[in-house]
């Protein structure tokens, strides 16, 4: 079975980036990022300079000048769509990857008179009822209608340890790809062929198919904006030139403004976003839209569900507590012997307890039993023994009721046990035999562990977890304060996780929504970023605009990690770009106009050898920068959790002063390599 993770870089994968760079350089493709289509304009113009040096006019270019500053800028062009096609590629491997798991399974489909026919997993539509036995893959996304099973679904989550599903409630959606690794389901089909999870995890993991997200788009217009300037300055410098007596070729006018335009960061934008959703993905967590991941870096508020998102879910027996008069041992037994029946999971974990603490009930003694179920109006469960022995288990108040009208006993301890338990955030549980209570049983809702750890991350983050339970505020203050959040909405309905999204988002806030529940879809939809967990129900799943495949809600931890490091890294790469034309005009300008105004050799601070090598030297840097800050753009600049000024001030530091510092360098070394080598 295959997971979502991380596809490394492959030869594979940058043998295949590389023939796409060179597809990329159709024009239609290249208009879309503006920068690097200029410069594939001055590359075209430059080969027929190479042909034909005079073509545009007298020139005091060579053929050999113009043939260098061609290759020079088709390089340029070739790096950039190789950073682009090397990002998309490992994205599109991943596709690959998921497609293998998306066989043509064969299904069970079920008649009317209750036979199977085995039909593709294909031909399943919406509606349809499917069987799948122990060992079966899941042939498509459907919800469980009879049955309780361990499902297998490290095909999606990567995760080994299987996760029961059962019909009815929160956990009865299942995923085509998974497997059943025990017992059977019969599940209804939710989906018509190619709409599965799994067809849209394979469309969302290709990073091609992507859209640019609002801040890209605002840069890519930016850096549009920059490019027709300093077109305009180099339209300028020709009649200036003139006046000067100084000779601009062709050549010489679209190298500069090759340099000066913000070319490093142009070429690797694309590869930046694609990149960013990548790591979404290795984290197994699937964004529906690049924008997602991007809100995800500014989130102020979360906001979390607790059942299923906080805590487990189901209350489990956590301890038995036997009122005065009444030992451990009688009480454990009693719980037990109450529980037996009782197919729930609480029922099922105060069984595990007791076994736990040696209390045993031969099936013989209790095979006769009338099975007394659960019911809203009894709020209560138990076993009838054929002696005539009555066990029950259910709400305090509700046993309390039972043992009085059989004119049983009420411990003076009872009540004191209750509130301790309800106070502590739990639910009390009486066993009553016959008429006598016998003592409580503590249903516990346990805090996932590891919370607490996380929500102190985020808090060092600026972002402010709230808590949305049905619980009342009692229980509620005793999870929230378990749990480590900042603040708790008690007895949340729908409406209510609803309003605390809009009133964060009024005051000029974004929002992130974590939940699994039908009752969740809503507030998911709300949001500006809805984590559902894969493990909740189809509705959840399709509110959201990201999916957690582990259904770990400190996952959006690394989510807002990620979001923040796109953002920086976009930042600070745009900072390096355009500190890059500080120096590259320090190095161009002063060499080319130095003869006839002596005056500018106080600016040629790099004494750069001649005004061609000046040129041809920040040209190639200005082509080699971007294949070196792939890596970057691919890994992203680590995020630490810092205020958002000092994050500012250190990328300026490092991105800024090195966006300045680094060419000066790099130039250098070029320029003296291409004097000593005699190249000019």
């Amino acid at each position: 079975m295959t997971t979502v993770r991380h596809q490394t870089l492959t030869k594979d994968i940058v043998a295949q980036a590389m023939l796409d760079a060179f597809k990329k350089l159709n024009p239609v493709i290249m208009m879309k990022n503006p920068v690097m289509f200029v410069v594939e304009v001055g590359t075209f113009i430059t080969l027929l300079l190479s042909f034909d040096p005079s073509l545009f006019g007298a020139s005091g270019a060579g053929r050999g000048y113009n043939i260098a500053v061609f290759l020079i800028l088709l390089f340029t062009v070739l790096f950039g769509n190789f950073a682009e096609a090397l990002a998309e590629g490992r994205g599109k491997a991943q596709a690959d990857t998921l497609r293998k798991t998306k066989s043509d399974t064969m299904a069970k489909l079920v008649q009317k008179d209750g036979s199977y026919k085995h039909v593709s997993s294909t031909q399943l539509k919406k509606g349809d009822i499917v069987r799948v036995d122990t060992g079966e893959m899941i042939p498509t996304d459907g919800e469980i209608v009879e049955g309780l099973a361990s499902i297998d679904e490290s095909a999606i989550t990567g995760e080994s340890a299987p996760v029961i599903k059962e019909a009815g409630g929160d956990f009865s959606s299942v995923t085509g790809g998974t497997r059943v690794a025990s017992d059977y389901i019969v599940m209804k089909v939710v989906t018509d062929p190619g709409e599965s999870f799994l067809d849209r995890m394979i469309v969302l993991v290709e990073g091609a198919k992507r859209q640019k997200t609002p801040n890209e788009i605002a840069l890519t217009t930016l850096l549009a904006v920059l490019t027709l300037i300093f077109l305009f300055v180099i339209i300028t410098m020709v009649p200036m030139a003139g006046y000067l007596g100084v000779r601009l070729d062709i050549a010489t006018l679209i190298a500069l403004l090759v340099c000066l335009i913000p070319t490093t960061i142009g070429g690797l934008l694309s590869a930046i976003g694609i990149a960013g959703m990548d790591r979404v993905t290795q984290f197994n967590v699937l964004a529906m839209s690049g924008k997602a991941v991007e809100a995800a870096g500014d989130i102020d508020t979360l906001i979390l569900d607790k059942t299923g998102t906080i805590t487990y879910g189901n209350r489990m027996a956590f301890e038995f507590t036997p009122v005065k008069g009444i030992s451990e041992k009688e009480l454990t037994l009693a719980a037990l012997q109450a529980s037996v029946k009782d197919e729930t999971p609480e029922g099922r974990s105060i069984v595990e307890l007791a076994e736990k603490q040696g209390a045993t009930w031969p099936s013989a003694e209790y095979e006769g039993a009338e099975v007394v179920e659960f019911s809203a109006e009894t709020r209560m469960s138990g076993l009838n023994l054929a002696g005539g022995t009555a066990i029950r288990k259910g709400a305090v108040d509700a046993i309390v009721k039972y043992a009085n009208a059989m004119d049983g006993r009420v411990p003076g301890d009872l009540e004191e046990m209750a509130s301790r338990i309800a106070k502590a955030g739990g639910t009390p549980l009486a066993v009553a035999v016959n008429n006598r209570i016998y003592g409580v049983i503590y249903l516990k809702d346990t805090v996932k562990s590891g919370l607490k750890e996380r929500f102190d991350e985020l808090r060092a983050m600026g972002i402010k977890t709230v808590m949305c339970t049905g619980d009342n505020p009692l229980t509620a203050a005793t999870i929230a304060l378990e749990a480590g959040v900042d603040d708790f909405i008690a007895e949340a309905k729908p409406e209510d996780k609803i309003a605390a999204i809009k009133k964060e988002q009024q005051e000029g806030k974004l929002v992130a929504m974590t939940g699994d529940g039908t009752n969740d879809a809503p507030a998911l939809a709300q949001a500006d970023v809805g984590l559902a967990m894969n493990s909740g129900t189809m509705a959840a799943k399709e509110a959201a605009n990201m999916i957690d495949l582990d259904s770990d809600p400190t996952k959006l931890l690394s989510v807002v990690s990620i979001g923040k490091q796109l953002l920086i890294t976009r930042g600070a790469l745009t900072t390096f770009s355009i500190a890059n034309d500080i120096a590259k005009y320090f190095a161009i300008i002063p060499a080319m106009f130095i003869v006839a105004m002596p005056q500018l050799q106080s600016l040629n601070i790099m004494r750069l050898a001649s005004p061609q090598s000046a040129i041809l030297s920040a040209l190639i840097f200005n082509a080699i920068i971007i294949p070196l800050l792939i890596p970057i753009a691919m890994k992203g600049v680590k995020y630490r959790a810092m205020s958002a000024d000092r994050l500012l001030g250190r990328n300026v530091l490092i991105y800024g002063m090195g966006g300045v510092i680094v060419p000066f360098i790099g130039i250098k070394i070029i320029d003296m390599a291409l004097h000593g080598l005699h190249i000019v």
